[in-house]
């Protein structure tokens, strides 16, 4: 193990490199950062935690996506109406596919074949076909749409239209909008249940939270032949409809939403009453709120399912909360204005966006050992480029292919 000190703004720390021989040859894990001010791309080598390249994309890079069947990554470029492609082999943009005015963010279906891009400016969502690179429909929604989530049975697009306070509901097999629904003031941040049956939308201009119900599919039925037929479903068995469940009362400007990975419970980042509110997400129950730091703006929970870490943009600082025992244990100093946040596969190192200073501040967990205050320490800062907006970590096999 090499150690290197490094002098940065939060003092003496050190930096050790990941141990290399635990690898195959092949392996790569990088993590992505978004530059808007920069229009670039920086990637990181995970595995040593040194800048390994910069990559210029679009004009003011925003969202960023990983395809979890590809060796790609996807960067949308607000200022150019476009998403760069990349190539997580080669690490250069090997295709650019226009899009329409202002997108902001992109989410990618599981299956790697779509992805799908609100675009605020023109009022609708530019589903790209992945495999062909190519924008095959572009739906028309409400007024300055957000964001765009597909589920994880990939049968429903849900999008916030911030500018007439309505949500809609887009059919990804047909791409049409089966629904669109009044929800509570300036819609932001979306959240899906894992089995796809509800959505969440955080609501940062009247302190709420909407629950939707996802409709669902009519059930599969044997028939007297044998041969599956649709049918009406049983006694007993009613089918769903898409609408508005509850608007649950959270803190003040709730930004963000992040589920546990079992989709049980969801965290709110209030980032005008410096707190998060805890909702039970299958009963529709804002469980508690509690002060977690100044304007917290993100969050993200371990795989499994026992910490939060949560950025406070106001006080330069992440917070740790323990699920288990609900409890903050900690609150680690980090660059300036810190705002999204990536945990490396392994959930030993928590990365973190230092929007202002243009930096990453890694965090490691580690056993705690005796003379050691916590289990946590501050392991490095690498600077990236101006105004960093996402990050998205991609580990995979390098096949080698062109």
């Amino acid at each position: 193990m090499v150690f290197i000190p490094i002098l940065a703004g939060l003092g003496w720390w050190y930096f050790h490199e990941r141990a290399l021989t635990d690898y195959d040859p092949a392996f790569r894990e990088y993590a992505y950062v978004t530059n808007g001010k920069s229009n670039s791309v920086s990637v990181i080598d995970l595995r040593t935690f040194a800048l390994a390249k910069t990559i210029p994309v679009g004009s003011e890079p925003t969202g960023i996506a990983a395809n979890s069947k590809k060796n790609e990554i996807y960067v949308v470029n607000t200022g150019s109406n476009n998403v760069s492609l990349i190539d997580a082999e080669a690490n250069n943009v090997v295709a650019t596919i226009g899009v329409h005015g202002r997108p902001y963010f992109i989410d990618v279906a599981e299956d790697g074949k779509r992805a799908y891009v609100a675009n605020s400016a023109s009022a609708n969502v530019s589903v790209i076909d992945l495999e062909k690179r190519i924008v095959i429909g572009n739906v028309r929604v409400g007024s300055a749409p957000g964001q765009a989530r597909i589920s994880a049975d990939e049968s429903t697009v849900v999008v916030t239209n911030r500018g007439d306070n309505t949500v809609s509901l887009i059919d990804a097999k047909d791409l049409r909008v089966r629904a669109t629904l009044p929800v509570c003031r300036q819609p932001e941040d979306i959240a899906i249940l894992p089995d796809s049956t509800k959505a969440f939308v955080s609501c940062s201009g009247s302190s709420q939270v909407a629950s939707i119900q996802l409709q669902t599919q009519e059930k599969k039925v044997e028939g007297a032949s044998g041969n599956p037929k649709s049918e009406t479903p049983k006694s007993g068995v009613t089918k769903k409809d898409d609408r508005v469940l509850a608007l649950l009362d959270v803190g003040r400007t709730p930004v963000s939403l992040t589920l546990k990975p079992d989709g049980g419970e969801m965290f709110v980042c209030n980032f005008g009453s410096d707190s998060i509110s805890i909702i039970e997400t299958y009963t529709d129950e804002v469980g508690s709120s509690l002060e977690i730091g100044q304007h917290p703006s993100h969050g993200t929970v371990t795989v499994d399912n026992s910490r939060l870490y949560v950025s406070n943009f106001g006080s330069n600082s992440i917070a740790v909360y323990d699920i288990d025992i609900g409890r903050r244990l900690a609150s680690l100093t980090v660059g300036s204005h810190p705002d999204a946040l990536a945990l490396t596969p392994d959930q030993n190192y928590l990365l973190v966006l230092d929007t202002e200073s243009g930096d990453v501040t890694v965090i490691q967990k580690r056993k705690a050992r005796k003379l050691e205050p916590s289990e946590y320490s501050l392991m490095t800062l690498i600077p990236v480029g101006m105004q960093p907006n996402a990050i998205v970590v991609k580990a995979f096999i390098a096949t080698g292919k062109k």
